[in-house]
């Protein structure tokens, strides 16, 4: 496989046996996108959508995600950013940079989980209850 400079959007409810190079599937209903690493190495990459991961922006024509991709743990080790359907390229991280990042990228997923956990109905019910005093 060759590295891909471009992605095309392809709206779907769930994710091909085969993913094609250049294409970045994405799946509302589960919240996700896929795609294969732009660089040419063959690995499926999947990005979560939510507000602890990934974001994504369509035009009409093309789609962003945010933040950046970087396959920190892929032997390929490949950094990149999805910008109106163009694969932006980033530099290499060393080592520490990337475990600093996997460990950054783990406290605000578990930050914005505990931020974001049911509270149990009675905390509920108080809460209901002082408000409607």
């Amino acid at each position: 496989m060759t590295a891909q400079d471009t992605l095309r959007p392809v709206f779907t409810e769930t994710f091909p046996e085969t993913m094609d190079a250049g294409v970045l599937y994405v799946s509302i209903p589960y919240r996700t996108c896929s795609h294969l690493c732009c660089c040419g190495c063959g690995h499926e990459i999947i990005t979560p959508l939510s507000p602890a991961q990934w974001s994504i922006t369509y035009d009409g024509q093309n789609v962003s995600l945010t933040p950046s991709i970087g396959n920190w743990v892929l032997p390929c080790r490949s950094h990149y950013w999805i910008r109106d359907g163009r694969i932006r390229w980033s530099r290499h991280y060393s080592t520490a940079e990337n475990a600093q990042n996997r460990d950054r990228d783990r406290h605000l997923l578990a930050q914005h989980t505990e931020e974001h956990r049911p509270r149990p109905l009675t905390s509920l019910r108080r809460h209901l209850r002082s408000w409607l005093r």
